[in-house]
């Protein structure tokens, strides 16, 4: 019981954060932030204002993605926007790029920068990564950036997008782990769950995650373990941008921190 009641608050607190980012005027985030986690200026640039303002991921999974001209795209956690909007300039007219988001905020944002970018090969859709609502062999290309570590049931997202995509397709994502395995002490400072580090679980938990759900030749694109420095960049601003939330309760020098890691990984559905 106490473990759906915490998934439960989990799910609450994770859409609350980013309901009030998606309401936010002004961030810390924008293009510098979006151009410190791996965008290129030119990406940065074709991209509106208000959608870079809510940019709250740890790496940008399009470049691992390999997409082409005419695939449908799936963007889990699709928040304002910015991986949908690359994909479908990727996959050109013929394509489609997908989002799904549990914020309802984040959706009508998303789908107002969209009719005001003119772009007619992009979707999004209210919904939850671990229930998507997506018919099943239907996508060629799956991303996410910063969101699967935020779920309470990864093993059912990773299921979830194993179900969706067609036999040979694919799943790219930039996500947060933690590079060793915490202690206990460390382990309860950590669980903040929308600051993108309390819900995050060791690389090789999470590969085999994706393993048990059907996914093959996966492989660790890159892996790059946060300095305090960069975290306290990414997560203590006090307009809580970067992954989603401040860090009032952990000090950005406590050992813990300096386990996580973002990595990005690349996996095929044979």
């Amino acid at each position: 019981m106490s473990d759906s009641i915490d998934e439960i608050e989990i799910r609450k607190a994770v859409k609350d954060r980013y309901s009030k980012l998606a309401n936010t005027k002004s961030c810390c985030g924008g293009g510098e932030y979006a151009s410190r986690i791996g965008y290129t200026k030119e990406e940065v640039s074709v991209l509106p204002g208000e959608v870079l303002e809510v940019s709250a991921g740890c790496g940008n999974p399009t470049a691992i993605a390999g997409l082409k001209a005419g695939e449908t795209v799936l963007d889990l956690g699709s928040g304002g926007g910015i991986d949908v909007f690359l994909s479908a300039r990727m996959v050109g007219p013929e394509g489609k790029a997908i989002g799904i988001d549990a914020t309802p905020e984040m959706v009508w944002k998303a789908r107002k920068a969209a009719k005001e970018m003119g772009m007619a090969n992009v979707e999004f859709r209210l919904g939850e990564i671990e229930c998507m609502p997506v018919e099943s062999n239907t996508i060629d290309v799956v991303i996410s950036n910063c969101v699967i570590n935020l779920s309470p049931d990864k093993g059912k997202v990773f299921r979830e997008a194993f179900r969706v995509l067609k036999p040979g397709g694919r799943i790219a994502v930039s996500d947060m782990v933690l590079a060793e395995e915490p202690s206990a002490d460390e382990r309860e400072k950590l669980r903040l769950w929308t600051s993108c580090i309390g819900g995050a679980i060791p690389l090789q938990e999470y590969i085999e995650k994706m393993t048990e759900a059907g996914f093959t030749d996966i492989n660790i694109e890159s892996k790059h373990v946060y300095t305090i420095e960069e975290l306290a960049y990414m997560l203590s601003e006090p307009s809580g941008c970067g992954c989603g939330a401040p860090m009032p309760v952990v000090p950005v020098s406590d050992g813990g921190l300096s386990k996580v890691a973002s990595v990005r990984i690349t996996a095929i559905k044979r």
